[in-house]
């Protein structure tokens, strides 16, 4: 199986595409696919006979169908799927966040260059990026300032992710209802239902649901600088909400509850709706956030716990 960046990614879009057809179902052209996934028909090619080998499409040129839904397995982990910046970024925000790093320290570019097996140019780039959403400051002498994550900063944060996400929206209900996004919208919806009839047992597993809802929704923009801000904000929520463990499953609930209203808003295509069901649901997180940065390794005492709306 390859092992470029641009195949992974394409071959994870297309399981999730099938994710959501009926077993029997017969495939999309090379062509069709092609646009769909916006990569060239060589990359298509390899897809497919990759799904082939695997045993999730039966058929040949113009005949493939869908043998077997995806397995959790059968996905690429995410970071075989991210371009070297990309994954750059994501285990710069993994390292910062797990807490081992506090705010008012100084980072170096060459020992982060070391860190990562990347070059310190490479490094320069992405902390001038972090640098725009004021997790760092830049020093002299190659040195960075780690401001860390702050109720301010959370605040603004949010400011911006629920004008991004209010803008996807529109995108999403101009699909047509056969159009892919709208069928791994109603997988998503089941395995909604499916979790909160396990909600004692499975609550752990809500994180990867709601990373899928709001990047389905952020992907259908097609705008590369809200899905590129949302890879932030999703790693910046993963790891931050594992700082208050305290009430899990309590907010895991309310957040899922939360969601199934927002689909339901999507559905009915009513923008004041869905515009009243997303601010509520992301008030929620907004206020879960602030408390978890209350408990975690960058509180200040000093500091007024939670984050205004």
């Amino acid at each position: 199986m390859k092992g470029n960046t641009v195949f992974k990614r394409s071959y994870n879009q297309c399981l999730r595409q099938l994710a959501g057809c009926p077993i029997g179902a017969a495939l999309p052209s090379e062509s069709e696919l092609s646009q769909t996934l916006d990569v060239s028909r060589t990359t298509v090619r390899a897809v497919l006979a990759s799904l082939a080998k695997a045993g999730i499409v039966s058929g040949g040129v113009g005949g493939r169908v869908l043998q077997r839904h995806p397995l959790e397995a059968d996905y690429f982990p995410d970071m075989q799927t991210l371009s070297a910046g990309a994954a750059v970024e994501r285990r710069f925000m993994e390292w910062i966040l797990q807490g081992d790093f506090h705010a008012g320290q100084l980072l170096n570019a060459a020992e982060l260059a070391r860190q990562f097996g990347t070059s310190t140019t490479t490094i320069r780039e992405h902390l001038a990026q972090f640098q725009h959403f004021g997790l760092l400051e830049r020093r002299p002498n190659s040195a960075w300032l780690y401001k860390g994550v702050t109720p301010d900063f959370a605040a603004e944060i949010y400011d911006v992710r629920e004008m991004f996400e209010l803008h996807a929206t529109r995108s999403f209900i101009e699909l047509a209802n056969d159009s892919p996004p709208w069928r791994e919208l109603d997988l998503i919806e089941a395995e909604h239902r499916a979790l909160l009839a396990n909600i004692d047992t499975e609550y752990q597993s809500f994180p990867q649901l709601d990373e899928r809802l709001h990047r389905l929704i952020h992907e259908t923009s097609s705008n590369r600088f809200i899905i590129d801000f949302y890879d932030i904000v999703s790693t910046l929520f993963h790891y931050t909400y594992r700082w208050n463990m305290s009430d899990e499953k309590q907010r895991n609930t309310i957040a899922l509850l939360e969601h199934l209203d927002y689909i339901e808003a999507l559905r009915s295509r009513d923008q004041r709706a869905i515009d009243a069901r997303c601010r509520k649901h992301l008030r929620t997180a907004r206020a879960t956030l602030a408390r978890s940065i209350a408990f975690g390794p960058f509180r200040v005492p000093s500091s007024p716990v939670g984050v205004s709306s």
